[in-house]
């Protein structure tokens, strides 16, 4: 059984091994002699799929000297970050048709789903390709000024996209996601959308909206969903999650009743469940997420029993 502070401090996408040279990435001629070091290694993106080694679970991250002209193909790119004094830049292949034309892609690669692979591959290369995921979604869908229209040009090493007209600064984002598990005695309320894949059950989930704390949000998505009140709302921890661009804020939510009322807008099915009845849910027809989750955490915390603090 892993120690709580384990179970929720080492999710997955966290803890990526590179320093943000935030400080470093404003600085166009560094920028600009460092991308080109035979040494520096780049991440492939390409129509939101990773790039690992069809040899091992790995990602595959090819070097500037391996890639020849790969770099100079990319539509956007993202210096990511420096892991002792190799760089790491995020490219988006998204444009090419047929991205295994490049020699060294087609011997050794293939471009995977992140939530296929995230688990399987190690933690820290994992991290990195959510880094790289997350930031080619917002280079994407913000080629065009959110105030007058106009097309944006990146700078700062990717971090900013400028308008060329009104000159509106633009920053990447991350949407705030409450997800929390609801629970009262020895019962905890488990939940489905009609999206989920057939059998999942997970925590309840929603967006914060502007202009209300996180344990508001929590409130609100529990009375929504499922017709409950809430009362004690403890944060457990957070995981980045880019798919495409949020962030899990994970809770621990004590319900104060317990007839629910759900909203079939937002749920199909939600159900409490025994703590003793999580380990055999396949009798229910029921499964957890991925362990890649915070849900499947937040779960696993709460049935191992619940501490009076968990770090992150």
């Amino acid at each position: 059984m892993l120690p709580f502070a384990v179970m929720l401090k080492n999710l997955w996408y966290t803890g990526a091994p590179l320093d943000r040279v935030s400080h470093l990435r404003e600085d166009a001629a560094w920028v600009a002699t460092r991308r080109r070091a035979k040494d520096t290694r780049l991440v492939p993106v390409w129509r939101s799929r990773s790039l690992v080694c069809t040899e091992a679970d790995r990602a595959l991250m090819l070097t500037v000297e391996e890639a020849g002209d790969l770099l100079d193909t990319a539509r956007h790119e993202v210096v990511l970050g420096l892991r002792g004094d190799t760089l790491y830049i995020g490219l988006d292949l998204s444009h090419m048709d047929d991205p295994y034309d490049h020699p060294r892609i087609e011997a050794q690669g293939a471009f995977e789903d992140l939530r296929r692979i995230g688990p399987v591959i190690p933690a820290d290369e994992g991290a990195i390709l959510a880094h790289a995921r997350g930031m080619m979604t917002w280079h994407q869908r913000h080629g065009f000024c959110g105030v007058c229209g106009a097309p944006t040009q990146a700078s700062h090493g990717g971090y900013q996209r400028n308008c060329t007209d009104c000159g509106a600064q633009h920053f990447p984002r991350t949407d705030p996601a409450v997800i929390m598990l609801v629970h009262k005695g020895d019962h905890c309320l488990l939940g489905r959308t009609h999206q989920f894949p057939r059998r999942i059950y997970s925590a309840l989930a929603g967006f914060v909206e502007p202009g209300e704390s996180l344990e508001e949000a929590v409130a609100r998505e529990v009375f929504e969903e499922a017709g409950l009140r809430v009362g004690a709302v403890r944060y457990m921890a957070s995981q980045p999650w880019p798919f495409p661009s949020s962030l899990m804020l994970g809770f621990h939510a004590e319900a104060l009743t317990t007839e629910l009322d759900i909203d079939p807008k937002e749920l199909e099915d939600a159900r409490w469940m025994r703590r003793a009845d999580l380990d055999r849910l396949e009798d229910f027809g029921m499964e957890l997420p991925r362990r890649d989750s915070i849900a499947w955490r937040l779960v696993k915390a709460w049935q191992d029993g619940m501490p009076d603090k968990v770090t992150n």
